[in-house]
């Protein structure tokens, strides 16, 4: 029953999404067709409703709404150029500078807004043009623009570990967070390190000394809002307040320096941000309940343990197991956004890699890189064409430039999830 139910939830699931239904819809119908195999109607939504209810009536939860509202306040509050100038300190006297600078942007601003779109537009769309002034290849700026992108979204303060310590079962968010932060400098430092190499060979050009003389400006302007970073991480660290509570301390420090510091955010934005902050929680908080549905259904017609039937049937090799459930992670990236892939595929692949000794933390960590890596690849990678988009390319023409990225990121992923100590050690530490 279990293989039959799961093709008719594949397959009612891809019909709906071809038919151009929301992605939370199709979720939710689909499921309820699954379950109408095994049990009648009138239970069957009672069921749904009920887990659909229990699933967003968690305290955890509170976190997303704050974090997603700080976000849409720093990116009012016109930070961009600020983090861009603050990343040229540390960079501007290396071969690439340029392209080294939108890397840490795009960590540093990716990692504020929460959002690797967010951060694609807004430091690309400053660098990438400065870039090709400069004489660099515009589609090795847009390259290093698109693979450095996501590197927000392993960052915390990050909604997306959030939506997996929730499907997970508990694993602990200010673990996922220390986690997330090594996740996060490891891409970026790959990412670097290509185009270092890239730029030393097209002898692209350092910033001038001139260029450096503001520097105190500079950090004066920039380090309130790196302050938010640290006032977050730091908090968890010393056990002054939990992840969640740090959520609601991220929304009032935004607050006060976008209205009080830099004078971007006047009384008359803030119900315009707290609109626009209804509508993205109110969107995520859909998409988790109608995939509780999702994971309801698949539980009870005994899905998960079909494909792990499945899996262990063909290895119980552990290291084999881990490169199986990252090619399919990769492949779903390449054609799901992040959160809903998060809250499909954690309750089938959680239970398999758990049983061969992967810890949900460690897990957590590997298969969202992972789906952030779908999301800047074809055919489909929303990342891959905003990112194109933003650099003015047709997203066809960027495979050649990314391939070394690919490489470098697959090769990070690679050590991630066969070495876990490399991004453990922080969360076991503090543990």
């Amino acid at each position: 029953m279990a293989i039959e139910s799961g093709l008719v939830l594949f397959f009612a699931f891809v019909v709906l999404l071809v038919l151009g239904m929301p992605i939370a819809i199709s979720i939710a119908f689909s499921s309820m067709m699954t379950l109408l195999l095994v049990i009648p109607f009138d239970v069957s939504a009672f069921s749904s409703a009920q887990k659909m209810v229990g699933s967003i009536n968690s305290f955890s939860l509170i976190a997303i709404p704050f974090f997603v509202l700080s976000g849409i306040i720093m990116n009012n509050g016109g930070i961009a150029k600020k983090l861009v100038d603050f990343a040229m300190l540390f960079v501007g006297r290396v071969p690439g500078a340029l392209a080294h600078t939108n890397v840490l942007g795009n960590a540093l601003f990716g990692s504020i807004s929460s959002s690797a779109i967010a951060a694609s537009t807004a430091i690309g769309g400053v660098l990438i043009p400065q870039q090709v002034e400069e004489g660099y290849d515009r589609k090795f700026a847009t390259a290093v623009n698109i693979a450095s992108a996501p590197t927000g979204m392993v960052i915390p303060p990050s909604t997306a570990f959030i939506m997996y310590s929730l499907v997970a079962g508990g694993a602990s968010i200010s673990a996922l967070f220390m986690g997330g932060y090594l996740v996060g400098i490891f891409w970026s430092l790959g990412i670097m390190l290509v185009a270092f190499i890239v730029a030393k060979k097209n002898k692209y050009p350092v910033v001038e000394k001139g260029q450096m003389a503001h520097a105190g400006k500079i950090i004066k302007e920039a380090i309130p809002s790196l302050l938010l970073i640290v006032i977050i991480i730091g908090g968890i660290l010393t056990g002054i307040f939990t992840a969640i509570e740090a959520s609601a301390i991220a929304v009032i420090y935004s607050l006060l320096i976008a209205m009080f510091y830099y004078k971007t955010v006047k009384l008359k934005d803030i119900p315009n941000m707290l609109f626009q902050s209804v509508a993205m929680s109110g969107t995520i908080m859909f998409l988790l309940a109608t995939s509780s549905m999702m994971s309801f259904a698949m539980a009870f017609t005994g899905i998960p343990q079909a494909i792990s039937s499945l899996i262990m049937g063909v290895t119980d090799n552990k290291l084999v197991i881990l490169l199986l459930v990252n090619l399919v992670l990769l492949l779903v990236g390449m054609f799901m956004d992040v959160a809903p892939a998060i809250l499909i595929f954690t309750p089938i692949f959680l239970p398999i890699v758990t049983s061969a000794g992967v810890d949900p933390v460690h897990y957590g960590l590997f298969s969202i890189m992972n789906l952030c890596v779908g999301s800047i690849t074809p055919p489909v990678g929303t990342g891959l064409y905003v990112g194109a988009s933003v650099g003015g390319v047709k997203a066809e023409a960027m495979l050649k430039p990314l391939l070394p990225f690919y490489g470098i990121i697959l090769v990070v992923l690679f050590l991630i999830t066969y070495f876990p100590q490399i991004v453990m050690w922080l969360p076991n530490m503090l543990s």
